[in-house]
């Protein structure tokens, strides 16, 4: 029998589809504090009326820094290469193969802009447009994210992007050499210590200092997801990111072992409480063995409390009786990330309609994905994979249709132009086109 660490749910239980709808129910983030969301509200309008003074104040208040001015807010170029020297030529190395990597992956996604002639003579064309700036959000705080330097910034530049801003706090007054270094080999454009939903203002607004931004990406806490709410429609934003999901489907004839996909379910359980890490498969025997092992190899992470929580409180085991119900159940499911570890696997994966990213093969775990491989980490969680995609080229890029009409084509089109403005009651727009037409009569 299974202890109840992490829950048991069998595909041919009755209650099934109802147990599995209230735990993917629970991912979701609970609703907004209304002290949080108060709170945010003040900072970012202070920050908006006030710029660079309440920007200051505020980061000072709030990451226990003492800066005097916006200016001294700005990383300094000398403090990038001192950066660089700090961590050491492997790092440096590592970080660029992987912007490399990134590079490539991304250069894929370029779009074209585009135009056609119709019969009628008319011109229709389809301009794809840079943003002409970008705010990066990177975490600060106790942990160092360079990684996420490199997945936010690097498809920027690979679109063509000219401006990137990247803020980060600097809880203490001081920033991760490592994360400076990942800004240097990533080539953004501003740095700014400032952190929270003061930085997240001054992206949307402006201050004296900080020119307002088109859109702001990457992930932060509570209050930069609020603060991202709140500025929306003043600015674009990526998402709001839930917490870290990991699917498994594996069977005994996968190639991988139970310490393997047990480390792969941990590998997302150790980010956050509320990561919500779950493992399908027909194979009764291959589930026990997986899930004595997370609760084995838990006990030796550094960071055990943050994956114990995450796998007993959201925790999942599915008994299936079969792989294709098993790639059905994660379908539903929609992770982050989902593992299959199958015979097959490349097929399968071209069955599965819903999920962020998909990691085929025995030897290709999550962790290439955050790191490595080339594709972005940015990606859609709490079911939104439903609708949304990974962070891409396209995110930094927008389409501005262009239209030439020639007088025959005016002639050609503009009567139903007018009858189709009449249906809708809107006679100003029929007059501007009738207007021309008429002055075309002899």
């Amino acid at each position: 029998m299974i202890p109840p660490v992490m829950r048991l749910l069998d595909c041919g239980q009755a209650d099934f589809a109802t147990e599995l709808s209230a735990l993917l129910a629970a991912r979701h983030d609970p609703a907004v504090d209304p002290a949080v969301e108060a709170r945010v509200r003040d900072i970012v309008a202070d920050v908006r009326s006030n710029g660079d003074p309440a920007l200051v104040r505020w980061t000072n208040d709030l990451d226990r820094t003492e800066f005097t001015d916006a200016a001294a807010l700005r990383v300094p170029d000398s403090a990038l290469a001192a950066a660089r020297e700090a961590v050491g030529a492997q790092v440096i190395a590592d970080l660029e193969l992987a912007a490399d990597r990134i590079r490539v992956f991304h250069g894929r996604q370029r779009e074209e802009s585009w135009s056609l002639t119709t019969e009628d003579g008319v011109r229709l064309g389809h301009r794809v447009v840079a943003l002409a700036a970008v705010g990066v959000y990177v975490p600060g705080g106790t942990a160092a994210y360079p990684s996420s330097v490199l997945m936010n910034v690097v498809p920027a530049q690979v679109a063509g992007v000219e401006r990137i801003v990247m803020v980060t706090p600097a809880s203490g007054g001081r920033v991760p050499d490592v994360v400076l270094a990942a800004a240097s080999v990533a080539g953004v454009s501003e740095l700014w210590t400032i952190g929270g939903a003061q930085a997240i203002a001054a992206l949307a607004y402006g201050t004296e200092s900080i020119a307002r931004v088109d859109k702001i990406v990457g992930p932060g806490n509570q209050w930069v997801a609020t603060a991202k709410r709140q500025v929306f429609g003043a600015v674009d934003i990526d998402m709001i990111a839930g917490p870290s999901e990991l699917c498994v489907v594996a069977t005994a004839d996968g190639g991988a072992t139970p310490a393997q996909l047990a480390a792969d379910l941990l590998s997302q359980a150790e980010h956050d409480t509320r990561a919500m890490v779950s493992f399908i498969s027909p194979d009764a025997a291959l589930i026990e063995d997986v899930r004595a092992q997370v609760m084995a190899q838990v006990e030796r992470l550094p960071r055990r409390e943050i994956a114990k929580a995450s796998v007993v409180d959201y925790g999942l085991l599915v008994q299936a009786p079969d792989v294709a119900t098993a790639l059905s159940v994660a379908d539903r499911i929609a992770p982050e990330h989902l593992e299959l570890v199958i015979p097959e696997a490349d097929a399968a994966a071209e069955t599965i309609r819903n999920a962020g990213a998909i990691f085929c093969g025995p030897h290709t775990p999550e962790a290439v994905g955050d790191y490595i491989a080339g594709t972005n980490h940015v990606l859609p969680t709490n079911g939104t994979a439903r609708f949304s995609s990974a962070l891409g080229v396209y995110d930094f890029l927008k389409k501005i249709n262009v239209i030439r009409f020639t007088e025959a084509g005016l002639a050609a089109l503009g009567p139903a132009t007018v009858r189709l403005a009449e249906l809708e009651g809107l006679e100003a727009h029929a007059a501007s086109v009738r207007r021309r037409l008429s002055e075309q009569e002899p």
